[in-house]
């Protein structure tokens, strides 16, 4: 798939202006809403000690275009997390407003925030990932799509968020029961999969540089919303202690994804590994185009175990951006003016 490393990506942060008028988009009104809410106060917090001058925190309300346009932001810092400001629905408001944002665009976050389409672009290159269907809710009290243990999981959600492990022990039922508090009960579709046995792992990309592997021990169940977001509920083993070639087939299929989702600032690719199964038994299992960015976040994490401060993180992001900003409109003007 590639040297991981064999571009330089956004390298160095560029010399940012510190009256910059940049505004932390974060919040709204997901089931993501409190990540997102810490991953605003850190970066507005960041940005401050390094220096900028204009830095305005703003929790997504359904007023978001007119606050936007108010405030006449330089940038937007999406640091918002599951829709609407991960599936696109933001990244186009900022297209139509011509207002620059961190992250990936429109197309891609549309894509990547569906399990299935993102499968539908990443497996015929060659990205080793679980073999599942989408399913109705409602069926399931009729019997398993699939045969235990699976894994059910919302298309179009993040963080595990809904997330069930369906087993022979469990006590969901035989079948599943409708009074069985689960991701059923939530969501009208959901995305069934086989169940990787193994290790947790996840690979982060910034700009265009895998930077390495961390594998995730939660401390009792598996890595769901509260072991990722609870301090001492999950431990962070950064670099991961796996055999090399398996590490760099890691950074290798996470860095494919992220270039051909067209992914752009941050994303983390998350991984199961089944390790009696060598390289083969490597799963990609979703790309995360808006990660975290709180005190307990892979990026940042594995940015620090590159020499990158979590400012100076925030700080390249931004810059990445800005000059994708500049790139497209000068191709567009260039076309203007024929």
């Amino acid at each position: 798939m590639g040297n991981p490393t064999d571009r330089s990506g956004v390298g160095v942060a560029q010399e940012l202006d510190r009256n910059l008028n940049i505004v932390v988009l974060m919040g709204g009104w997901s089931s993501e809403r409190p990540v997102s809410l810490m991953s605003g106060e850190g970066i507005v917090k960041a940005l401050k000690e390094r220096g900028f001058t204009r830095v305005t925190p703003l929790d997504m309300g359904h007023d978001v275009a007119q606050r936007l346009a108010e405030i006449k932001p330089d940038v937007v810092f999406n640091a918002l997390h599951g829709t609407p400001g991960e599936d696109g629905t933001i990244q186009g408001l900022l297209d139509l407003m011509e207002i620059p944002y961190t992250h990936s665009g429109l197309t891609t976050s549309a894509i990547a925030i569906d399990k299935e389409l993102t499968k539908a672009v990443l497996v015929p290159h060659g990205v080793r990932m679980p073999k599942g269907k989408v399913v109705e809710s409602k069926t399931l009290y009729e019997g398993d799509p699939m045969a235990r243990p699976y894994v059910l999981k919302p298309v179009n959600e993040g963080s595990s968020v809904g997330v069930a492990i369906v087993t022979d022990e469990g006590n969901y039922g035989l079948p599943i029961s409708a009074k069985a508090e689960g991701p059923w009960l939530h969501f009208e579709r959901l995305l069934a999969e086989p169940f990787i046995r193994g290790r947790e792992l996840t690979v982060a990309v910034l700009g265009d540089e895998a930077l390495c592997v961390t594998e995730l021990k939660p401390k009792a169940g598996f890595y769901d919303f509260d072991a990722k977001y609870t301090d001492g509920l999950t431990e962070h083993v950064c670099p991961a202690d796996v055999p090399p070639h398996i590490a760099q087939e890691m950074l290798e299929m996470a860095l494919a994804a992220h270039r051909l989702l067209g992914c752009k600032g941050a994303s983390r690719s998350d991984f199961r590994w089944d390790d009696t199964q060598g390289e083969a038994g490597i799963y990609l299992l979703e790309v995360n185009t808006q990660p975290g960015m709180t005190p307990l976040s892979l990026v940042p994490e594995q940015a620090r175990q590159k020499g990158i401060s979590y400012g100076e993180l925030v700080e390249r992001i931004i810059a990445e951006a800005l000059v994708d900003s500049t790139s497209k409109a000068e191709a567009l003007e260039a076309v203007r003016s024929g």
